[in-house]
């Protein structure tokens, strides 16, 4: 039993000594900093994975403005976390 508890109390060391090196680890800090308040009401992050950064977008309208913006919003983003590789916009509910 005293094992499993020194295995949990190092996994949960590991996670976080993790947070404290990555700080502006947050999609949607990042996203307020390049996006307008307008943009962002109409967007949700869903997932940061293997340097994608998935955004769920509430109509078609708003998907084809963003994505005509998608390269300008990484290059921004790239900045916050240079780990960024791409952006994935998919119709979807934001609530």
């Amino acid at each position: 039993m005293e094992t499993l508890k020194n295995a949990v109390k190092e996994v949960m060391r590991g996670l976080e000594s993790k947070k404290a090196r990555y700080p502006g680890d947050n999609p949607q800090e990042w996203l307020k900093k390049a996006l307008t308040k307008k943009e962002l009401g109409h967007i949700k992050v869903k997932y940061f994975s293997k340097g994608v950064l998935g955004l769920s977008v509430d109509s078609s309208a708003w998907l084809y403005i963003l994505g005509l913006k998608k390269e300008e919003l990484l290059s921004v983003l790239k900045k916050e976390n240079p780990g960024l590789k791409d952006i994935n916009l998919r119709i979807g509910e934001i609530s």
